[in-house]
């Protein structure tokens, strides 16, 4: 079986932190932390997955790098008299991933922009790292284009759930022992 180029990125981003991917994630770190929070960016970091997840090298799509908060999720200490176990510091879980935070930030920083996907690209200490695929609705070339064409007539998908990770939070993946 013969590997192309994609296959070998895919073998290199499975271990990120080991070989020459490791130091170059740990200088790129730096940088980024040192960086606004949505970052547009020139070409994808990961193509393999870009590529997978419907990314195309043209004009009416872009690549944005948002940087999100890592960990659980702790509200302020209450002041005033509670029961211990309603005052709802520790162990609270959001309802949305992380990832999915990620590409609502990106949404809302690119209103006229259509969220498609994204990846996962690395994390620090402090923040978890996603690249967002956005598509440019009224683009002649994402119009004109047969496989992306159908993202023109929605709008607002990343708020509604539509995304990968969206669809993965609202418990659509899953058919609970249902075959069709």
């Amino acid at each position: 079986m013969v590997k192309n180029m994609y296959d070998y990125i895919g073998e290199v981003w499975k271990r990120p932190r080991e070989g020459w991917l490791g130091e170059l994630q740990w200088e790129r770190m730096i940088s980024w932390r040192k960086g606004p929070a949505i970052t547009r960016i020139e070409r994808p970091t990961r193509l393999d997955r870009a590529r997978e997840l419907g990314y195309k090298a043209k004009q009416g799509i872009i690549v944005v790098r948002s940087r999100v908060r890592r960990g659980g999720f702790n509200k302020p200490a209450i002041r005033a008299g509670r029961r211990p176990k309603r005052r709802g510091i520790l162990k609270l879980t959001l309802k949305k991933s992380i990832q999915r935070i990620a590409e609502e930030r990106a949404g809302r920083r690119y209103p006229n922009m259509e969220v498609l996907n994204s990846y996962y690209v690395g994390e620090d200490g402090m923040y978890k790292y996603y690249e967002v695929i956005l598509v440019d609705r009224s683009h002649p070339a994402i119009l004109h284009d047969k496989n992306l064409s159908w993202i023109t007539k929605q709008k607002g998908r990343v708020f509604r759930g539509k995304t990968s990770s969206g669809q993965k939070g609202r418990g659509l993946r899953k058919s609970r022992g249902l075959k069709n």
